[in-house]
């Protein structure tokens, strides 16, 4: 009996955490997140991943964000995950990806899932320091989208990482100190 209750509090708080998706993000640093001196212009962004693949498995939140406050995003790639002789396939796969996840593809080129929202916000409102951001991802959906167009990757275990990862759900992004100055 105990294990009904226990699978009954996951699925509620797993129905919660969507449900928090849906409203969207109250994040307080959302309205500081890349602005330099009350200044909110677009920005110039590069994402630099070490796989195709990458940019949908960890960094969609970001990547959802960025795009539509209008930044300019740039993913730079830093392989062609040729590792089984598919590097060309995977990367004809970051190019519909990134068209799924609405990145301009003239340039392009762990594991609790939704639950992790409540502690990333709860992190962010204990550590008020203005240097982190909880970027919830409003479209999950896409995400998952934009994954499957890797297709040569897109087997069971990563379409469950997907589903259940928290990179799909949020990123925590924490400013670090510039090593120089503009």
């Amino acid at each position: 009996m105990a294990w009904i209750a226990l699978i009954l509090s996951v699925v509620v708080l797993w129905v919660a955490s969507l449900c928090k998706i849906l409203q969207g993000s109250s994040s307080a640093s959302k309205s500081t997140f890349l602005e330099e001196g009350g200044s909110t212009r677009r920005r110039n962004v590069l994402l630099v991943i070490a796989h195709p693949d990458d940019e949908s498995m960890f960094f969609a939140p970001v990547i959802n964000y960025l795009v539509s406050e209008g930044h300019n995003l740039h993913i730079l790639c830093m392989s062609t995950g040729n590792a089984d002789g598919m590097g060309s396939i995977r990367k004809e796969e970051l190019y519909l990806a990134s068209a799924v996840l609405k990145v301009s593809t003239n340039i392009v080129r762990k594991y609790i899932g939704p639950v992790d929202i409540w502690l990333s916000t709860l992190l962010g409102r204990c550590l008020r320091t203005g240097q982190s951001h909880c970027l919830l991802n409003l479209y999950p959906r896409r995400s998952y989208n934009a994954m499957a167009q890797h297709s040569s990757q897109w087997v069971w275990y990563r379409k469950l990482f997907v589903a259940f990862s928290s990179y799909t759900y949020v990123n925590t992004l924490k400013k670090i100190a510039s090593w120089f100055t503009a």
